[in-house]
């Protein structure tokens, strides 16, 4: 160790002891100062009482011995121009301002503090007082026009520029004091927020030009009409949250708009009437996402009049939340054009075995989601070392879009497509049609304007129907991975409920979860909750039926893309029928296809010799659906593991046998083993 004194316990760095004795010097140079023109410094009771001659010394000479003792001079506290912008912004009239200068005084210049304790007759009442302010002004408490200056929905008082303090004592003794951060926009120092906002979320983004937010969002149509209304309150919907507001902070900075944007926890009117002064101070635009819960009282104080507030939610629009304001309610468009560019502008050079637009297509992406996946895809790609892939993007693109569903749902992460289903040609074709329409209804529902009215959605809902084990599941899977989507099959456990009106709640929340989020939503064994509506006899029934009632009307709205399922198509109601995209017949296989899939199913397994002939002569022998089938070659493949060898013919045979004593159906031979 260095035998350095600076580094010995208990020793103070060096410069300490050099500053503290230039502190010392400066400290009595201040004295010296004050000492030589106070004709009370050698009062013993000096401090305790202002004379007359003392008060009067100070006012004909303010202190300023103490910013002159280093040299350095004081700033400019008159601030002539920032008053009168600011008594534009805030709607001041010429009373108004005297009363901001009077009470602010003290902040700026010390010997008004001596001189207000004189004029209040109380040493230890540094501050105006309002009757001390309304004398300065030439008027006085008995004035009701200058006694309204101080109620609490006047100009300086409802705009956070002065807090009136002592509210136990009379009008005219209390005491008035202007906030930290107002003296400092009137001094000229807007560097930093206002100590109110520190750690309330909210963040201060400063103005760009139009190219940049063009660059950042897209043509931001919305965006831009919004900076050029002047002050106006919007609430703006949106579908997916988070989706419109990175156009709409772009249009408003590109306009050349400071931008507060705010992320509150909680519905914190203190918190909001800081930041609206922050606003109104700054000439900047508030932007508020998301809206917490129960909003009035942030909606309240953020919709008065004198600054540019947008309010961005899921949901719509409680007039209640601010019954006097003009609340502008528009729904935020989805942002589909120009995506494709974006995710070409943002990725880059990409991996040639692809095509990009088509990739991207099933995703609803916003802007900001689009550079936020693909960012992630390009760390990816370098990660590996490889231009950005189909599945860097699309497991990006996911990632992004991942719906909160696993309280209600269970999660697939396809590893299918359709080179591992097996099907007659039209199932086929109707699954590659359902897989276009999931890819481009965007463009034949939006922009060639297809969609009918009535407020239906761009949802797209199939029905698989077949017996079970025909391949349903199995093919909701493979559009689900065709599309680069991940597939949740709805837990009808966690769905249906015994009380009145808490199922419809249940599956509300995953309706919605869907609408905002890029997902293939399975419901299987879908006429548990689609089913056929009843005569009503009862309760029960009435209850039952506006289950399905709740349903029909969903469907017709539902933006997200649906798979139902189910054994017994007659089951399913006909007016679900109806609102139903495509309806695909799952066949059971014929002899031809269950070869296929018995060789589907042992693809990856190591076989013995003879094993393609004993395949074709089991599936003419033993009549399984493709998930027997797969249930039969899992049960081949542990016998096969079991000895250390190939899979045999006896083995597939063996496996064949356990399926039908499942089903109780007679096998022949059972505990015999097949020989030709």
């Amino acid at each position: 160790m260095s035998d350095d004194p600076a580094n010995r316990a208990g020793t103070s760095p060096p410069g300490v002891l050099e500053m503290i004795t230039a502190l010392r010097a400066r400290v009595a140079a201040v004295v010296d100062a004050r000492s030589a023109g106070d004709p009370t410094a050698a009062d013993p009771l000096r401090g305790l009482y202002i004379t007359e001659e003392t008060a009067r010394r100070i006012a004909v000479e303010p202190d300023r011995a103490a910013a002159h003792a280093d040299g350095v001079p004081l700033p400019d506290t008159a601030g002539t121009d920032r008053l009168a912008a600011l008594a534009r912004t805030f709607g001041l009239s010429g009373l108004d301002a005297h009363i901001l200068v009077a009470a602010l005084a003290p902040d700026v210049d010390r010997g008004f503090e001596a001189l207000y304790g004189y004029l209040n007759d109380d040493v230890g009442r540094r501050r105006a007082t309002v009757a001390l302010t309304l004398d300065l002004a030439g008027t006085g408490p008995f004035d009701a026009a200058a006694r309204d200056r101080f109620h609490p929905a006047a100009p300086l008082r409802s705009g956070g520029l002065l807090d009136v303090e002592d509210e136990d004592r009379p009008l005219p003794g209390r005491a008035l004091r202007v906030p930290e951060r107002v003296v400092a926009h009137l001094l000229g120092d807007d560097s930093r927020l206002d100590a109110e906002l520190l750690g309330a979320g909210v963040e201060l983004l400063a103005p760009t030009g139009p190219e940049a937010a063009v660059e950042a969002a897209g043509p931001p149509a919305l965006g831009a009409r919004v900076a050029a209304a002047g002050p106006v309150t919007v609430h703006l919907r949106e579908r997916v949250p988070g989706s419109a507001t990175a156009s709409v902070v772009a249009a408003l900075r590109g306009a050349g708009r400071p931008v507060l944007r705010y992320r509150p926890e909680s519905a914190d009117a203190s918190a909001a009437r800081a930041l609206l002064r922050e606003a109104r101070l700054r000439g900047a635009a508030v932007v508020v996402e998301p809206l917490p819960p129960q909003p009035g009282p942030l909606v309240r104080v953020l919709a008065s009049t004198g600054a540019t507030v947008v309010l961005i939610g899921t949901d719509a629009p409680d007039p209640r939340w601010a019954p006097d304001a003009e609340l502008l309610a528009l729904d935020a468009p989805d942002e589909e054009a120009g995506s494709g560019e974006l995710w070409h502008r943002e990725l880059g050079l990409l991996d040639a075995d692809f095509d990009l637009a088509e990739a991207v297509a099933p995703y609803r992406l916003s802007g900001d989601q689009v550079r936020r996946a693909a960012r992630s895809a390009r760390a990816l790609a370098a990660f590996e070392g490889t231009a950005p892939t189909l599945a860097q993007v699309q497991h990006s693109a996911r990632l992004v879009s991942a719906p909160l569903l696993d309280s209600h749902a269970r999660r697939i992460r396809p590893a299918v497509g359709f080179a591992d289903i097996v099907l007659p040609e039209e199932p086929l074709g109707l699954l590659h049609e359902l897989t276009a329409r999931a890819r481009h209804r965007d463009r034949v529902l939006g922009e060639w304007r297809l969609r009918t009215g009535g407020g239906r959605g761009r949802g797209v809902v199939a029905l698989f129907a077949g017996e079970s084990g025909t391949g349903k599941t199995l093919g909701a899977e493979v559009v689900a991975g065709e599309l680069g989507l991940d597939l949740y099959v709805v837990d009808l456990s966690s769905v249906v409920d015994k009380y009145v009106g808490e199922t419809e709640k249940n599956l509300e929340r995953i309706f919605v979860e869907v609408d905002r989020t890029d997902c293939v939503l399975l419901f299987d064994e879908a006429d548990a909750v689609f089913g056929k509506r009843s005569e009503v006899k009862s309760s029960h029934d009435r209850y039952a039926n506006l289950e399905s009632a709740y349903l029909l009307q969903r469907l017709e709205s539902f933006a997200g893309i649906a798979v139902l399922t189910t054994n017994l198509r007659a089951n399913i109601d006909e007016a679900f029928t109806r609102r139903l995209d495509l309806v695909v017949d799952f066949p059971f296989p014929d002899a031809e296809q269950r070869v296929s899939l018995w060789r589907s199913c042992l693809a990856g397994t190591p076989k013995a010799e003879g094993l393609d002939e004993e395949i074709t002569r089991c599936a003419a022998e033993f009549e399984l659906a493709g998930g027997a089938i797969r249930s039969a070659a899992v049960t081949a493949g542990y016998l096969a593991a079991a000895r250390g060898s190939a899979v045999t013919g006896e083995d597939v045979r063996a496996g064949a046998r356990r399926e039908y004593q499942k089903s109780g159906r007679l096998v022949l031979d059972a505990g015999v083993p097949w020989a030709p």
